[in-house]
């Protein structure tokens, strides 16, 4: 009698203490691969036959591959900035948006009043991390340690925005480019160390996750690539291995460095409970670019017949068409996320945001709009109804140049800008029988049309006036 009540007591405590520790297991960690000016289809799990990415293939085959995900912008600036704020472009800064930098602009995206997804884990117990790319201003202010990371070593701005620029006559009046650590400029780069960075970069992430692991803290680190920006500079020894060129092997270098952080986790056994991410900040140069090929030779030379096999129409610089924000997406978290499946659901680069908080078990700040969702349901079940219906092209300062609902895509006329013609009539394409945009069909389908001219109407409205963007939209 005496003996089964003790067994029962102490069965009861080892429930408890069971579940005390369960309750009391870490967050997962978080590492999101955020590269450079990758294409669609420069992953060969995504159908590049001339761009070897093993590592890539590997992860898409330890997780879930997107075929509709869109990077928030078709440029490098605003995007970073909807990824960290789970905001689009335009709404940033008290809505004043914010667009390509320039080394010493005076402006960036503002910490007193943009909240980081870095800032929102760290203040939950994260260890937090920026290694590569920053872009989002080089003032001190705007600096990745003012947005709540704790460590920061890269590269303020891209690789291409040194004194060469402007034919190489040091008419552009830019230094060299700065290493930076924290807040402070390590040193300044002569054009062969940049070359070395990548490796660098891949050393100094995987460091971080160790020494994040000996502190038994979680950790969420942003791993910013520089080679796949202009120059396509590779560390001494991996060139010419690529049958696409300099570009591809910027490409293959930076799935090497992949693997290298995926091989990191594995062997300190943290896979199971890290949840990674891949993403491109936009899509890749398919034009010509005289100056930067004056100044970098072939490891700027845009192979334009290459580019014009693509998938998709255009590409960085581009919102109007697909080529511009659509890009791979890769998510991984084995045992939590299935593997080997792909999903077709619309998603893009602000849900990235949302959803690293919610793996977190963080609260979604709710003082401001944010448009991103949490695609963690999406990525578990194919079946699930997603997120919208709908994606909004629009460029860092609130111009709304594309507008896709379900298959349907409208190119939305505008001026002229630097980098895109201007379009007099809107044309709508049907993007299941025409993914590369190629047969304007506004003229058989007016009803279409105008449904989504006027949806587009009220999105720019909605952006100018804060409020959300509808995300279901039925036609």
């Amino acid at each position: 009698m005496y003996f089964k009540q003790y067994a029962m007591a102490a069965l009861s405590l080892i429930l408890m203490f069971v579940s005390l520790f369960a309750e009391a297991k870490q967050p997962p960690n978080i590492v999101h691969i955020l590269v450079d000016d990758v294409g669609y289809d420069d992953l060969g799990v995504f159908g590049s036959k001339d761009i070897k990415t093993p590592h890539l293939d590997s992860l898409a085959q330890q997780g879930v591959a997107f075929s509709n995900f869109y990077a928030p912008h078709p440029t490098c600036t605003p995007t970073r900035a909807a990824i960290l704020t789970g905001r689009l472009a335009p709404r940033v800064n008290n809505a004043k948006g914010i667009g390509i930098l320039w080394p010493n602009a005076k402006t960036g995206l503002e910490p007193e009043l943009e909240t980081s997804v870095a800032t929102l884990l760290r203040d939950a117990g994260y260890k937090t991390a920026l290694i590569g790319k920053w872009h989002l201003g080089d003032k001190r202010k705007y600096l990745p340690p003012n947005h709540g990371f704790d460590r920061y070593l890269g590269l303020p701005y891209p690789n291409d925005h040194g004194p060469e620029r402007n034919g190489n006559k040091g008419t552009a009046e830019l230094d060299k480019i700065p290493l930076m650590e924290g807040l402070e400029v390590k040193r300044r780069l002569e054009n062969y160390e940049l070359a070395e960075m990548p490796s660098l970069f891949t050393r100094e992430s995987a460091k971080f996750i160790r020494a994040s692991v000996k502190a038994g803290k979680p950790f969420y680190l942003q791993y910013s690539n520089i080679e796949t920006h202009t120059p396509w500079f590779v560390p001494l020894g991996f060139n010419g291995y690529s049958e696409a060129g300099e570009y591809g092997d910027a490409v293959e270098y930076m799935d090497r460095s992949v693997g290298v952080i995926i091989d990191q986790l594995e062997r300190l056994k943290i896979r199971d409970n890290t949840l990674v991410i891949f993403s491109s900040d936009n899509g890749p140069l398919v034009h010509e670019y005289p100056e930067l090929r004056t100044i970098y030779g072939k490891y700027a030379d845009v192979d334009v017949d290459r580019a014009n096999k693509r998938v998709l129409h255009e590409g960085k610089y581009q919102a109007r068409y697909e080529g511009g924000p659509k890009v791979a997406f890769i998510m991984s978290w084995p045992g939590v996320i299935p593997q080997g499946e792909w999903r077709e659901h619309i998603v893009d680069g602000t849900d990235i945001f949302t959803t690293m908080l919610t793996a977190a078990g963080v609260e979604v700040p709710s003082r401001q709009t944010i448009d991103g969702r949490d695609i963690l349901p999406v990525a578990k079940d194919n079946n699930h109804k997603g997120v919208r219906n709908v994606f909004y092209s629009f460029s860092g300062d609130g111009m709304l140049m594309g507008l896709r609902v379900d298959d349907w895509k409208l190119a939305v006329p505008h001026r002229k800008t630097w980098a895109i013609s201007a379009l007099t009539t809107p044309q709508l394409f049907n993007l299941k029988d025409d993914p590369k945009e190629q047969s304007d069909i506004a003229g058989k389908h007016p009803d279409i049309k105008e449904a989504l001219l006027k949806l587009a109407a009220e999105a720019k409205d909605n952006i100018k006036h804060g409020r959300p963007l509808q995300q279901w939209v039925t036609l």
